[in-house]
């Protein structure tokens, strides 16, 4: 059974190897991440970990019973009960409901960890399958996100209002 677990510096192979092996996946949905990401990988791993370590994000990955990595999940910008969501699934297992059930367990975890009350997350336009995660999960639209917000791409900004699990 798969595991959600923060990031840490042990997980940064296992992160490299599942970005590499769905590059072009990724690519054909949102914007390629860039030669440079890959090739300044330890570094950008050790930002994120500072960055996690600071409170102002929360990296987390979704790893395989082999250790390797399905997914990763991740709040962004964690400020004032708030924070933005992000994610991206390995292309081998898109479309069997792990993304949207990945989601539901990192809301749950954001209120129980994080204290958040409410998550952002926005979706191109042409991003159907992320659309659909995110109303799955219950996220609702609230407005239009532009190319700063989408890498180059127009869609729509989704909110979710947390609430506590007694």
């Amino acid at each position: 059974m798969p595991e959600l677990k923060l990031l840490h510096a042990d997980h940064g192979p296992a992160v490299l190897a599942f970005e590499l092996a769905n590059r072009a996946y990724f690519a054909a949905a949102v914007s390629d991440r860039g030669d440079a990401f890959f090739d300044r990988f330890r570094e950008r791993l050790s930002a994120m970990l500072a960055q996690q370590d600071a409170g102002i994000n929360a990296f987390y990955v979704l790893i395989a019973e082999d250790g390797s990595i399905l997914g990763r999940f991740n709040l962004y910008d964690v400020e004032d009960g708030t924070a933005e969501l992000g994610y991206r699934v390995a292309q081998h297992i898109a479309g069997r409901g792990v993304a949207t059930a990945t989601v539901r367990e990192l809301c749950r975890l954001a209120v129980a960890r994080h204290g958040l009350r409410t998550l952002r997350a926005a979706a191109a336009h042409d991003n159907d399958a992320s659309r659909k995660v995110l109303a799955k999960a219950g996220f609702v639209p609230v407005g239009p996100a532009g190319p700063d917000d989408l890498g180059g791409k127009t869609g729509t900004w989704y909110r979710l209002d947390l609430v506590p699990q007694p």
